[in-house]
């Protein structure tokens, strides 16, 4: 319930005004003094006198109506002033800096409790407790500093933290960012990221509102309401960069081969955020280097780039980084290179990247820049690396820059890393309204996020042909806990998911016979047990009659077996799909390559199920193994498109059961033609 007295209040109360400006009172008075508030200003201390320039008063009783009210007291008297001032003196929006509610003990929370029913009786909108306050281009209600230079095509920031935001808004200025406005929500007794997201949502113009929004979450409290408006502002032309903290649980978890253990809330967060179309981050500097690609008034189109430096060396890593990041700096022709040559300085390296030497001046950069523009057809975008070696006019160069930034029809992403040598000269080329990466990595890691980044798909389910009345019927005559290896076949089969021929059998004819048709090598394993391989309930590469005898007969002596089941002994690369159902979030459905990439290197990818065939394709191809599976060293690739199809039909199957809590689909074995599973657990729970 954002208002507008929040937004753009005509006149404001600050109680709790201080001359200190080490305190939250002093320094957001500060603040509201020195920005851009044009309307009425009061302030509340129980001393009176004159504060910062403003008549003091000693009681909110005696302020006129007002519109906003920042609070900076204690917790105990300041419900009770925001009672008065809610009731009394019209006060519609409140944003209250004082802590020592449920953030700190039980009695806070109640304390809590009782201011929250107090602003909701009362209709008004209260951002905090805990919090460090709001700003946006019309006021600035927040007692952190620096309060960064406003523009209304700046970028929004809401965070869970007051310090955090402090720090990620540091972080911003020294790239260059700049701010339309900053929510730091504290506590969300009332007010919490969802709600924020929403009345940006419903203020969202295409044309003229901020395209680059900026979260920093520590707790997700509806994931339907963030998954809504979040998708809703990228449909609409906005970009949302998050990051969400308190996740680390996942990490010790993952080397599990259960599924059920991986799927931990980091995997939901992955899921949500990739089928919201939310770039994830999870550090400041990340955050704010994606944030200025994503500012820059021109967008990369293609995946190409030429990179025009002053050093070598950061052209390399600029050039390793933007490969492992799958963008391209093309090799120019020796044509092109030749002529590009004859007007640099002598020992200038031009085939991409163009290596200027440290002396090469401003009027060498502008020429690159202009000859790439008009000849090298196969770029996308330029790179430009310049600094001062002290034997340059950095001056003029970035002087040129800017002017090559406003004209060139490619984008054009400055590097300058000067930090002590140039400081004057970057600052200056900032303030006429660029970003500057500093470091040519975290340039490349943020061009990687941009162009990798997956469209929202909510609400879009894939006519795949599952069966799903069928699926109802058989979780519907199926108890709880985990579901034998018949109706596992049933369910995939309903679902379209190829399994492997399989019998399941306590009669040693049968299973014989079986292996007869199906052909030898076969693979035994008992079926009671559910961690069959920890009690040796599996026996590979059976080549006859008397071994499958006897290891029938050693299988069925295992505590808890109940029968054996035969399948062909396949071969192939393993593959590793599952799903979990997080409380909030639905299914998590997990997919890698398995057995080390699973259990070591944690290399495992998430979706919100129902799954798009974008999103399982997204998912596959952000594995780090991704390239065994496109095929590496001379090995053929896997059947990527069958791999995708199974996670997209499993995710349907989930969509319309619920009950499946756990699956575990170990492995699936692929090879260039056929992807197959081999073993799956499902456990559901009604």
């Amino acid at each position: 319930m954002i208002n507008k007295e929040l937004i753009s209040p005509k006149s404001i109360v600050l109680v709790g005004a201080s001359n200190d400006m080490l305190k939250p009172g002093g320094s957001s008075l500060y603040n509201l003094i020195n920005g851009t508030f044009t309307g009425d200003l009061y302030v509340v201390n129980a001393k009176g006198g004159d504060i910062q320039g403003i008549k003091a008063y000693k009681d909110v009783n005696d302020i006129p109506q007002t519109d906003l009210a920042i609070i900076s007291i204690p917790a105990k008297p300041a419900v009770e002033v925001i009672e008065t001032l809610a009731n009394k003196k019209g006060v519609k929006a409140f944003v209250v800096f004082s802590a020592g509610f449920s953030e700190e003990s039980p009695e806070g929370a109640l304390l809590e409790k009782k201011l929250l029913d107090i602003v909701n009786k009362a209709g008004v909108t209260m951002i905090g407790p805990n919090c460090s306050g709001i700003f946006n281009t019309l006021h600035q209600s927040i007692f952190t500093r620096p309060v960064p230079k406003l523009d209304p095509n700046g970028v929004d920031i809401v965070s869970s933290s007051g310090g955090t935001i402090t720090y990620i808004i540091e972080s911003a200025m020294r790239v260059g960012l700049r701010f339309n406005s900053a929510w730091s929500i504290g506590n969300t007794a009332q007010v919490g990221v969802e709600d924020v997201l929403e009345y940006m949502d419903s203020e969202f113009d295409p044309k003229t509102s901020p395209k680059v929004k900026l979260f920093y979450l520590e707790n997700i409290a509806d994931p339907d309401r963030l998954l809504l408006h979040a998708s809703s502002l990228i449909r609409k032309g906005c970009k949302i960069i998050a990051i969400k903290s308190g996740v680390s649980e996942s990490g010790s978890r993952a080397a599990s081969s259960h599924t059920g253990a991986i799927a931990s809330s980091d995997s939901a967060v992955e899921a949500l955020f990739r089928k919201a179309g939310i770039i994830r981050c999870h550090s400041r500097v990340e955050m704010v280097n994606v944030a200025a690609v994503l500012s820059t008034e021109k967008q990369l189109q293609g995946k190409n780039l030429a990179v025009i430096t002053q050093a070598g060396g950061p052209a390399v890593i600029l050039t390793d980084a933007l490969s492992k990041g799958n963008l391209n700096v093309p090799e120019m022709s020796a044509e092109l290179a030749q002529e590009l040559k004859k007007h640099l300085l002598p020992g200038a390296a031009v085939t991409n990247p163009i290596d200027l030497i440290g002396t090469g001046t401003g009027e060498h950069l502008a020429y690159a820049i202009d000859f790439c523009e008009k000849n090298f057809k196969e770029i996308d975008g330029i790179v430009v690396f310049y600094g001062n070696p002290g034997v340059t006019d950095v001056k003029r160069a970035y002087e040129i820059l800017h002017e090559k930034i406003q004209t060139c029809r490619l984008p054009i992403y400055p590097v300058l890393p000067s930090v002590v040598m140039a400081v004057e000269e970057t600052e200056n080329f900032i303030n006429k309204g660029h970003v500057n990466f500093i470091d040519e990595y975290a340039l490349a890691y943020g061009l990687s996020k941009v162009k990798t980044a997956t469209p929202p798909s909510v609400g879009k389910m894939e006519d795949i042909g599952v069966d799903i009345a069928r699926v109802r019927r058989i979780i519907d005559s199926c108890e709880d806990g985990y579901i034998g290896s018949d109706s596992i076949k049933e369910l995939f089969d309903a679902a379209g998911i190829p399994m492997a021929e399989e019998l399941v059998s306590d009669k040693k004819e049968e299973l014989v016979a079986f292996a007869n048709r199906v052909g030898y090598p076969v693979v035994a394993k008992c079926v009671g047990p559910i961690h069959k391989s920890d009690v040796g309930g599996v026996a590979l590469n059976i080549r006859s009659d008397e071994h499958l005898l006897l290891e029938i007969e050693r299988l069925m002596k295992i505590q808890d077996a109940k029968a054996v089941l035969v399948q062909p002994m396949l071969s192939g690369q393993e593959l590793f799909l599952g799903a979990k159902y997080e409380p909030k979030f639905g299914h998590i459905v997990l997919c890698g390559l398995g057995g080390i990439f699973v259990e070591v290197l944690q290399d495992v990818a998430s979706g919100l199920a129902p799954l798009s065939f974008d999103e399982a394709r997204s998912m596959v191809r952000s594995l780090r193994a991704y390239k065994i599976i496109q095929g590496v060293r001379g090995q053929k690739g896997l059947n990527e498109d069958l791999f995708v199809e199974i996670i997209v039909r499993l995710s349907v199957l989930l969509r319309f059961a619920t009950e499946i809590k756990e699956m575990d689909i170990n492995p699936l074995l692929a090879d260039e033609k056929n992807v197959i599973a081999v073993d799956a657990r499902i456990r559901i729970e009604k």
